[in-house]
Protein backbone atom coordinates (compact mmCIF):
# COMPACT_ATOMS: atom_id res chain seq x y z
CA UNK A 1 0.00 0.00 0.00
CA UNK A 2 2.63 2.69 1.01
CA UNK A 3 4.24 1.92 -2.76
CA UNK A 4 1.32 2.77 -3.96
CA UNK A 5 0.78 6.10 -2.48
CA UNK A 6 4.51 6.41 -3.56
CA UNK A 7 3.80 6.01 -7.04
CA UNK A 8 0.86 8.25 -6.41
CA UNK A 9 2.42 11.23 -4.75
CA UNK A 10 5.10 10.65 -7.38
CA UNK A 11 2.62 11.04 -10.33
CA UNK A 12 0.97 14.06 -8.22
CA UNK A 13 4.01 15.92 -8.21
CA UNK A 14 4.77 15.71 -11.72
CA UNK A 15 1.65 16.16 -12.62
CA UNK A 16 1.52 19.64 -10.98
CA UNK A 17 5.28 20.12 -12.59
CA UNK A 18 4.16 19.98 -16.13
CA UNK A 19 0.96 22.31 -14.87
CA UNK A 20 3.87 24.86 -14.18
CA UNK A 21 5.52 24.19 -17.41
CA UNK A 22 2.18 24.56 -19.34
CA UNK A 23 1.98 27.93 -17.44
CA UNK A 24 5.45 29.16 -18.16
CA UNK A 25 4.87 28.26 -21.76
CA UNK A 26 1.36 30.23 -21.79
CA UNK A 27 3.39 33.45 -20.26
CA UNK A 28 5.64 33.15 -22.70
CA UNK A 29 3.56 33.55 -25.51
CA UNK A 30 2.09 36.43 -24.17
CA UNK A 31 4.77 37.84 -23.44
CA UNK A 32 5.93 36.90 -27.17
CA UNK A 33 2.09 38.44 -28.32
CA UNK A 34 2.92 41.66 -26.62
CA UNK A 35 6.68 42.31 -27.96
CA UNK A 36 5.16 41.24 -31.10
CA UNK A 37 2.73 43.81 -31.01
CA UNK A 38 4.90 46.30 -29.74
CA UNK A 39 7.24 45.87 -32.91
CA UNK A 40 4.31 45.95 -35.13
CA UNK A 41 3.50 49.13 -33.88
CA UNK A 42 6.56 50.81 -35.56
CA UNK A 43 5.96 48.53 -38.74
CA UNK A 44 2.53 49.87 -39.13
CA UNK A 45 3.88 53.42 -38.24
CA UNK A 46 1.08 53.87 -35.09
CA UNK A 47 2.50 55.44 -31.91
CA UNK A 48 -0.82 55.15 -30.08
CA UNK A 49 -0.51 51.44 -30.30
CA UNK A 50 3.07 51.68 -28.96
CA UNK A 51 2.11 53.67 -26.10
CA UNK A 52 -0.41 50.62 -25.35
CA UNK A 53 2.49 49.01 -24.52
CA UNK A 54 4.24 51.05 -22.22
CA UNK A 55 3.78 51.10 -18.06
CA UNK A 56 3.39 54.33 -16.70
CA UNK A 57 6.78 53.99 -14.89
CA UNK A 58 8.29 52.64 -17.91
CA UNK A 59 12.25 53.43 -18.13
CA UNK A 60 14.01 53.21 -21.62
CA UNK A 61 17.66 53.81 -21.86
CA UNK A 62 19.24 56.26 -24.80
CA UNK A 63 22.33 55.66 -24.74
CA UNK A 64 23.72 55.98 -21.10
CA UNK A 65 20.88 58.52 -20.15
CA UNK A 66 17.44 57.10 -18.84
CA UNK A 67 14.30 58.43 -20.41
CA UNK A 68 11.77 58.00 -17.18
CA UNK A 69 8.21 57.58 -17.44
CA UNK A 70 5.84 56.86 -19.94
CA UNK A 71 5.53 60.47 -21.29
CA UNK A 72 9.42 61.05 -21.78
CA UNK A 73 9.48 57.92 -23.87
CA UNK A 74 6.54 58.89 -26.14
CA UNK A 75 7.96 61.99 -26.62
CA UNK A 76 11.59 60.53 -27.46
CA UNK A 77 10.56 57.65 -29.70
CA UNK A 78 7.73 59.73 -31.68
CA UNK A 79 10.28 60.85 -34.24
CA UNK A 80 10.99 57.33 -34.69
CA UNK A 81 7.37 57.22 -35.95
CA UNK A 82 7.23 59.65 -38.50
CA UNK A 83 7.83 59.29 -41.85
CA UNK A 84 6.61 55.85 -44.56
CA UNK A 85 9.49 54.18 -43.56
CA UNK A 86 10.15 52.63 -40.10
CA UNK A 87 13.77 53.13 -39.31
CA UNK A 88 14.46 49.54 -37.81
CA UNK A 89 12.40 46.85 -36.60
CA UNK A 90 12.94 43.54 -34.12
CA UNK A 91 11.57 41.01 -32.90
CA UNK A 92 11.93 38.63 -29.77
CA UNK A 93 14.09 35.47 -30.40
CA UNK A 94 14.53 34.46 -26.38
CA UNK A 95 12.00 35.12 -23.71
CA UNK A 96 12.15 34.26 -19.93
CA UNK A 97 9.46 34.78 -17.12
CA UNK A 98 10.07 34.45 -13.73
CA UNK A 99 8.17 31.48 -11.84
CA UNK A 100 5.44 33.56 -10.03
CA UNK A 101 4.97 35.21 -13.62
CA UNK A 102 5.27 38.73 -12.22
CA UNK A 103 8.08 39.56 -15.16
CA UNK A 104 9.61 38.80 -17.91
CA UNK A 105 12.71 39.36 -20.11
CA UNK A 106 12.81 39.31 -23.92
CA UNK A 107 15.43 39.77 -25.72
CA UNK A 108 16.43 39.52 -30.04
CA UNK A 109 17.60 41.19 -33.10
CA UNK A 110 17.35 45.17 -33.80
CA UNK A 111 17.62 45.37 -37.91
CA UNK A 112 17.90 48.82 -40.29
CA UNK A 113 15.44 48.77 -43.07
CA UNK A 114 17.82 46.79 -45.02
CA UNK A 115 17.69 43.91 -43.15
CA UNK A 116 21.18 44.30 -41.60
CA UNK A 117 21.89 43.48 -38.07
CA UNK A 118 22.68 46.41 -36.01
CA UNK A 119 21.40 46.22 -32.43
CA UNK A 120 20.20 43.78 -30.01
CA UNK A 121 17.75 44.83 -27.51
CA UNK A 122 16.26 43.73 -23.81
CA UNK A 123 13.16 44.70 -22.18
CA UNK A 124 11.91 43.55 -18.89
CA UNK A 125 7.88 43.30 -19.26
CA UNK A 126 5.22 43.13 -16.13
CA UNK A 127 1.99 41.08 -15.82
CA UNK A 128 -0.41 44.48 -15.14
CA UNK A 129 -3.32 41.78 -14.82
CA UNK A 130 -3.90 38.15 -16.50
CA UNK A 131 -2.25 37.92 -19.46
CA UNK A 132 -1.87 41.81 -19.95
CA UNK A 133 1.78 42.47 -20.41
CA UNK A 134 3.58 45.83 -20.19
CA UNK A 135 6.97 47.08 -20.82
CA UNK A 136 8.55 48.89 -17.81
CA UNK A 137 12.37 48.76 -19.02
CA UNK A 138 13.61 48.89 -22.20
CA UNK A 139 17.38 48.87 -23.23
CA UNK A 140 19.47 48.46 -27.12
CA UNK A 141 22.69 47.54 -27.36
CA UNK A 142 24.66 48.24 -30.55
CA UNK A 143 26.55 45.08 -31.89
CA UNK A 144 30.02 44.66 -32.34
CA UNK A 145 31.43 43.32 -35.41
CA UNK A 146 32.05 39.56 -33.29
CA UNK A 147 28.25 40.06 -31.93
CA UNK A 148 27.13 40.60 -35.58
CA UNK A 149 29.39 37.22 -36.46
CA UNK A 150 27.89 35.16 -33.56
CA UNK A 151 23.86 36.47 -34.64
CA UNK A 152 24.60 35.32 -37.83
CA UNK A 153 25.68 31.73 -36.69
CA UNK A 154 22.72 32.13 -34.38
CA UNK A 155 19.44 29.83 -35.02
CA UNK A 156 16.24 32.30 -34.68
CA UNK A 157 13.62 32.00 -32.25
CA UNK A 158 10.35 31.92 -33.54
CA UNK A 159 10.59 35.51 -33.12
CA UNK A 160 6.85 36.50 -34.50
CA UNK A 161 6.19 34.30 -37.10
CA UNK A 162 3.04 32.52 -37.10
CA UNK A 163 1.61 34.82 -34.66
CA UNK A 164 -1.05 37.47 -35.16
CA UNK A 165 0.19 40.41 -32.60
CA UNK A 166 -2.34 42.44 -30.83
CA UNK A 167 -3.27 46.06 -32.04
Amino acid sequence: MKGIWAIAMLLLAGGAQAADEAQLARWREQVRAAECGFAASMARRDLAAFERHLAEPAVFFNGRDALQGRAAVLAAWKPFYEGAQAPFSWEPDQIVVVADGSLAYSTGPVRNPKGELTNRFASVWRQESPGRWLIVIDRGAPLTPADREAEAKTQPGKGCEGLTAPQ
